[in-house]
This record gives C-alpha cells, structure tokens and sequence, in this order.
C-alpha cells in the first residue's frame, strides 16, 4: 500500500500562502477603500477577503496535519484532519454571510443611504483580478495533489471574486444615480446569499464524509472493472468503499480457483492492488478478502 503521507504538501503550503497574503492586502485595501468611499458592499467584502485568511490558516493546519504517517493511535493515519478543516472554513463563511446580511439589511430598512465613491468600483476590480487568479492556481494545485480543503479553499477565492462582481455593479449603479444608492446595500446582500450557499454546501460535504460517504458511483464501478479484469479472480462480492478526506478506502472479497496453492491465491491478490494503486491515485488503503469458488463453479 503507497504511503498517503509521501505525496508532498510543500505545493499546497506555498498555493495557501500566497493566498493569506493576497487575503491580508486585499481586505486591509477593500477595507480602507470601503470607509473612504462609504461603500457598504465593499467594506462586507473586506470582511469575505478576512474569512479567506482565517480559512487559509486553517488549510495549512490541515495539509501539514492531516498527511502524517499513521501511528499507534490511528491505524488509518489523519486524514480526516482535513475533512475538519473543511467543515471549520465552512462555518467561518456561514458566520460571515450572516453578518454580512445582517448589515445590508438594516441599510436598506433605514433607507436613503449616500452613494459610494467610484474608489470602491476600482477596488472591487482589482479584487476581482486577484481573486480569480488565485482560484485558478489553488484549484488546479489542489486537483494535482488531491486535497479536497484545498480545492475547497479554491472556491472561496472564487466567492470573494464573486462578490466583488457584485460590489462593483452595485457601486456603479448607485454613482449612475443617487435614487439607484440602495444598490450597494442590495450588493452586499447578494454577497451574504453567496457566501453562504458555498459555506452550507461545503459544510454538508464535510458532515457527508465524516459519516463514510462512498464516493461517485462512476468510481465505484471503475474499482469493481479493475479488480473483475485482473488475470485470475473469477469474482467480486461485498466490495466497499468510503471517503477518506480526499483518498479512498476500500474492501472486497474476490473468488479464484479453489483447486491453486495459497501462494498462487496470494499472488492474485496483490496483482489486483497493484492494478487498484496503479489506477486510482487516491486510493489510500485496499484490505481483499479470498474465497475460493465451489467445485463445480471452476473453470
């Protein structure tokens, strides 16, 4: 079995790193740029920019944790380390749509809010550029290395670009017209709506996994072709299969010839994970359990 923890983090280490710094600039000039222009959108999306860098502490805890080497307290290594991370980055959205919203709200209930400088607009554009090029760099680095937090953490770079499409709309339209002011409050309400439907699905993701969700089925049935195909194993039963953070573990019992020596049996067995290693890189465990076929069932 390949060792889960030999995959090197150093590449996701440095993905998430520039991305705590681009957060930590992003939110400092969104933020100043929020109060100087009276942006209510822009300074909620400062706040979106502070939650990434609290979720990008929270990836690097989980890279660097959840790829130890399994030990005498956890046969199955630590890879629900990163499942947890998942679910914390999560929560912080959904803490931040709700704060978010809650703001915008009582904006529009008070009614008759100053128009944004044109500051906030250039802002918003610039973090539009920022943000988009680092979901494109975390999302394809966390594919490369199968990690699911931060593939997750991709995401959320995308929401704040999201966001501050609708921060820059909004500002434009209320400095198009002072009747049109409202619309930066109603920006940053459909930043909350967007924060928060990437948190509560992220979230459901990460409660899934801790309950032993079985992967696509499509991934299922590639596992039961790859052992069904291998020379020597004239069936499959009871094959199981659950998520790992972002590996796989399985079992099956697979049938051969009752009439070959232990030995011969052995030698299928471990062909059958050489073939399952070979084809599926996420694959962290494979435990197969021998039957040999009745009699008149040989070939």
């Amino acid at each position: 079995m390949p060792d889960v923890s030999s995959i090197p983090p150093e590449a996701g280490t440095r993905v998430t790193l520039v991305g705590l710094f681009a957060n930590i600039a992003l939110a400092g000039v969104k933020f100043v740029a929020g109060v100087f222009a009276g942006s209510q959108a822009l300074v909620a999306d400062a706040v979106h920019s502070l939650s990434d860098l609290f979720t990008d502490v929270v990836v690097l805890f989980g890279l660097s944790a959840g790829r130890k080497k399994a030990d005498v307290t956890h046969h199955f290594g630590h890879a629900r380390v990163e499942t947890m991370s998942s679910a914390v980055v999560a929560v912080i959205l959904v803490a931040a749509a709700v704060y978010i919203g809650w703001e915008a709200g009582a904006t529009i209930l008070r009614g008759n809010p100053a128009p944004p400088g044109w500051v906030a607009a250039v802002a918003a554009m610039v973090s539009i550029g920022v943000k988009e090029a680092l979901y494109h760099y975390t999302v394809n680095t966390g594919k490369k290395l199968h990690s699911r937090a931060l593939v997750a953490n991709a995401w959320h770079h995308r929401s704040d670009a999201l966001s501050s499409v609708a921060v820059a709309i909004g500002v434009a339209g209320a400095r198009i017209r002072d009747s049109w002011a409202v619309l930066d409050a109603w920006a940053a309400v459909l930043v909350a709506l967007l924060v928060l439907k990437v948190g509560l699905s992220m979230f459901s993701d990460a409660l899934s996994e801790l309950m032993d969700r079985a992967p696509e089925p499509e991934v299922i049935r590639k596992i039961a072709r790859v052992v069904r195909d291998t020379p020597g194993v004239m069936g499959m039963h009871d094959l199981k299969v659950r998520s790992s953070a972002d590996r796989y573990q399985m079992q099956a019992h697979i049938v051969v010839d009752c009439s070959l020596t232990v030995a011969e049996g052995h030698a299928i067995v471990e062909e059958v994970e050489a073939r399952l290693f070979a084809e599926f890189p996420s694959l962290a465990e494979v435990v197969l359990h021998m039957d040999p076929c009745p009699e008149d069932q040989r070939p």
